[in-house]
């Protein structure tokens, strides 16, 4: 019972993990325009994302617009895109894999490969957690060098948006739901067969027979050579029965 529980725990956070990724993925809040130096009072803020930029005005008016090109965007944007939508894809199918695998599912029940169904869900939670912590990570940098670049003029400066810290968090729910997954199955039902078979199975050796202290079985003589000899007078004239008969 307590296994099955830690399971639905592991479950659950990949699950979290899933959802954080897909919305950070799908917001415009990657980067934001910086507040320094001339562009501390502004009546507008950009935001960049991966599918599209958008920019907010004072009034509280939103205007985005999608990034129509894909090869014209630069080599990191692209990058990060390919990372973050294979980063979902990994938690789908890891939810469902994990989800078939579990104890408290009646899928693949009484097979030997149930147990494995459930690790595979916790890899493919833990891949999926650290592509999606390499994007946020790489945008982090990109930004960071970009912002104490002094060649680059103060109102092409970003900050960090909502949606890298989303992903941090998303990415590091993903990696503890796998991990808890993996650590969880480590046992099998009982009435599974094992996977590994020891390497060195050698048969029992028969049993020796000792022929030193077991006696002969006594001897007993063919029926038909008791008839082969002639029988005494005496024996034909008695009516008894005699040795000699019989030896």
């Amino acid at each position: 019972m307590a296994s099955m529980v830690v399971q639905l725990l592991g479950f659950f956070l990949g699950l979290l993990g899933l959802v954080g990724s897909v919305v950070a993925t799908v917001l415009p809040h990657w980067r934001r325009t910086s507040y320094v130096g001339y562009n501390i009072i502004t009546a507008t803020a950009y935001m960049k994302g991966l599918w599209m930029e958008c920019v907010w005005h004072s009034t509280g008016i939103y205007q985005c617009e999608v990034h129509r090109s894909m090869l014209a965007l630069p080599p990191d944007l692209q990058a990060a895109r390919a990372l973050m939508v294979l980063s979902c894809l990994t938690s789908t199918l890891a939810v469902l894999v994990s989800s078939t695998g579990m104890k408290c599912t009646r899928c693949a029940r009484r097979s030997p490969t149930k147990h494995v169904l459930a690790i595979s869900g916790g890899v493919c939670f833990l891949s999926a957690g650290m592509l999606c912590l390499i994007t946020v990570c790489w945008t982090t940098n990109d930004v960071i060098l970009d912002f104490y670049n002094p060649i680059l003029p103060e109102g092409m400066k970003y900050e960090i948006g909502m949606a890298v810290y989303l992903g941090f968090v998303s990415a590091c729910l993903s990696l503890m739901g796998g991990a808890v997954l993996c650590w969880n199955c480590e046992g099998r039902p009982g009435n599974a067969l094992p996977l590994h078979l020891p390497r060195h199975h050698h048969p029992p050796p028969p049993p020796v027979l000792s022929t030193l202290n077991t006696p002969a079985p006594p001897y007993y003589p063919p029926a038909a050579l008791n008839g082969n000899r002639t029988p005494s007078r005496t024996s034909v004239s008695s009516s008894g029965y005699r040795l000699n008969d019989y030896v």
